[in-house]
């Protein structure tokens, strides 16, 4: 069993429990559920911003502790100030140490798009996501096939939220539905934690022109950033190179700069 099937199985799991104790009424009476959401999308066109995902992320099954120090009100705020074009939020307690209170928190403090990181393998979660102030939520074509992929983005969408479809390989691009906004190619292997970004550089071409591109994982210095804009990518989602500062903040900040 890989990684990866270890946390889908775990997360499956998860959701069960939380339906008992949250259900979809609770849900709906969430304090953001009737709130309107950010376009990510228009976000990461606009030219005054850098198309930078800023991503708060505690830990992960590949690094261990990346940063338990800083608090996750004063990064975000940091973030936004210093010119991202989106947040994400690892809400994911078991293998990343995040949780929905922090992006509640992050929701309450910022008027920027907020995505939910997270594995995603139910319609609850979606609701959920919408009911704690997600504007985005991530769909992981390597633990869904196409007809879940399609029900779950076709949901998120009816909700107004809009949809990031992560992938690793071309054989994922035939689970492209007319309900996904943004492709993420994934530089990261989820079943190794292999990191190689060409195949960001490969797929790029591959994935459809009406389909906003970013790049995730491996990405260190803005001249990575240069590269992949080459390639046609509008959004690159950054978390571990800033957060395993001891100042997530200044790191963005001179990366921004450096841009």
């Amino acid at each position: 069993m890989t990684i990866l099937e270890e946390i889908a199985g775990h997360k499956r799991k998860e959701v069960e429990r939380s339906k008992l104790l949250n259900d979809y009424k609770k849900l709906e009476k969430g304090k953001y559920f009737r709130r309107e959401p950010l376009p990510l999308t228009e976000f990461l066109l606009d030219d005054k911003k850098k198309g930078i995902i800023a991503e708060y992320k505690k830990k992960s099954p590949s690094s261990g502790i990346i940063n338990e120090k800083v608090r996750i009100q004063d990064v975000t705020v940091g973030y936004a100030s210093a010119g991202a074009s989106g947040l994400s939020v690892l809400t994911d307690n078991k293998y990343f140490g995040g949780t929905n209170d922090d992006l509640i928190k992050t929701r309450e403090l910022n008027m920027l798009p907020i995505l939910r990181k997270d594995f995603t393998v139910d319609e609850y979660q979606i609701v959920e996501a919408k009911s704690i102030g997600a504007d985005a939520i991530l769909l992981i074509a390597a633990i869904l096939n196409k007809k879940q992929i399609k029900e779950l983005a076709g949901l998120a969408v009816s909700l107004g939220m809009q949809v990031i479809f992560e992938i690793h390989d071309i054989k994922e691009l035939d689970y492209l539905n007319e309900y996904i906004n943004i492709v993420g190619v994934n530089n990261r292997n989820l079943k190794d934690f292999a990191v190689d970004i060409n195949i960001s550089y490969s797929l790029s071409e591959k994935i459809p022109a009406e389909f906003i591109k970013i790049s995730e994982s491996g990405l260190a210095s803005p001249e990575d950033i240069k590269i992949l804009r080459d390639y046609g990518y509008n959004g690159f989602l950054i978390g571990e190179s800033f957060m395993k500062n001891d100042d997530p903040v200044k790191s963005f900040e001179k990366f921004i700069k450096e841009l």
